[in-house]
């Protein structure tokens, strides 16, 4: 497959492009100032005791790259957990939960998680497939008559596989959104919605032509799960993922609901680098729905990424098709030879091998996983998005890397 593209400039995995390109994550291809607060004494200071969960050992080099978020790159507060091959577990945090009461952050406090979301979505259209309910080279014309039209756009010329791998060539809705998600953070988008921002504008290109991130992919892919199944998105992720995986401490918001359930840091967003943090912890997240709308931990991220790919929520067959990749340009992920699967990334690692997962970007939130074939898992989360300065998303990228080939 070709790769097409006039690239933009290069900002970190998964995406630390412009939120208007991304949902949590992803730039879309063809297509150093600090702040300071009165309380970045107080962040430093609390600028992280690791925590230990069950015995791990804990990795130096990756605690002192979370302080270092904090105390260099501004984010309030940077969390992590990482699992070893044995299958012991370690949460970390640094920073402070709240920038005006100073209080200390949560250890494997809730964040948005962005387009993780993404992979959870995939997840059930591969169980779906495993069912015979979904043919992953079938049209989406097939499940959804009549509904994905515009320029250069025809439903019988997209294939199901082709929007979980992003080679659909479809316009992604939150670039032509991204003055209404600021001014009005508390408006509750409908899916449907949603798809038609997108089906005003033309295509990138020819179905299977190129590479494109866009969000509008996965909310297809929930309306297929939805029209499928005759069940909400919401029930099926659930029901299908999060209880079979364990998690605890995952859900994916209700309708209107604007708060984060559980214990969590307060979130921030920065409009750009060097500009102060505004607090953006409640918000209406349905505009990123099947593409980022699910709220976890980072503990709770390695246990789902290491349950899909140990073939706990999967059959062999679909984890099969889940790793089957495209490459993807450069200029979308800080390491050459990265590569999309069905809503997971593929990236090497410095010390060799690789690591799978995703990552999001949403505001408030950046997260950044991963998991290794050796059983190794490592997740981390900085509260503030865009980032606070210019490296800040290239430094949290690193982390994760950090993660697995330092200690």
């Amino acid at each position: 497959m070709t790769v097409s593209s006039s690239l933009k400039p290069k900002r970190g995995l998964i995406a630390v492009a412009a939120l208007a390109a991304t949902l949590a994550v992803g730039s879309t291809l063809p297509a150093s100032a600090t702040p300071t607060t009165a309380l970045d004494a107080e962040a430093a200071a609390h600028a992280s005791t690791p925590q230990k969960a069950s015995g791990a050992r804990e990795n130096a080099a990756l605690r002192k790259g979370l302080n270092r978020l904090v105390t260099d790159d501004k984010y309030p507060a940077a969390l992590a957990a990482t699992v070893d091959r044995d299958g012991r577990t370690r949460n970390y945090a640094a920073g402070v939960a709240d920038l005006k009461t100073g209080k200390k952050v949560p250890v494997d406090g809730q964040v948005r998680a962005g387009s993780n979301t993404k992979t959870f979505t995939a997840a059930v259209v591969l169980q779906l497939v495993g069912e015979g309910k979904v043919d992953l080279d079938a049209p989406i014309e097939k499940y959804l008559p009549n509904l994905v039209r515009g320029e250069g756009i025809d439903g019988n010329k997209i294939k199901v596989r082709q929007l979980l791998n992003h080679t659909s060539g479809l316009p992604n809705y939150t670039e032509f959104m991204m003055k209404d998600l600021f001014e009005s953070p508390h408006t509750y988008y409908q899916p449907r919605t949603l798809l038609d921002i997108a089906l005003e504008h033309k295509a990138q290109f020819a179905p299977g032509a190129g590479w494109a991130y866009s969000n509008t992919n996965y909310v297809l892919a929930g309306l297929l799960i939805e029209k499928v199944t005759g069940r909400p998105l919401d029930e099926q992720i659930t029901r299908r993922v999060i209880e079979p995986a364990g998690l605890k401490k995952t859900y994916f918001p209700a309708v209107g609901e604007e708060r984060i359930r559980g214990v969590h840091p307060k979130a921030y967003h920065a409009p750009k680098p060097g500009a102060p943090l505004v607090d953006v912890t409640e918000m209406d997240p349905s505009w990123g729905w099947a593409a980022g709308q699910i709220v976890s931990t980072p503990s709770d991220l390695n246990r789902f990424f290491k349950a899909l790919f140990d073939g706990k929520l999967l059959k062999p067959a679909q984890v099969a098709q889940l790793r089957t990749t495209v490459p993807v340009p450069d200029s979308w992920s800080m390491k050459p030879g990265s590569r999309y699967g069905l809503g997971v990334t593929s990236v090497p690692l410095s010390c060799g091998g690789r690591m799978w997962g995703h990552g999001g970007d949403i505001p408030g939130h950046a997260t950044r996983t991963g998991v290794t074939d050796d059983g190794r898992a490592a997740a981390i989360a900085a509260t503030a998005n865009a980032a606070p300065t210019v490296q800040g998303p290239e430094n949290t990228q690193a982390l994760l890397d950090t993660a697995f080939c330092k200690k």
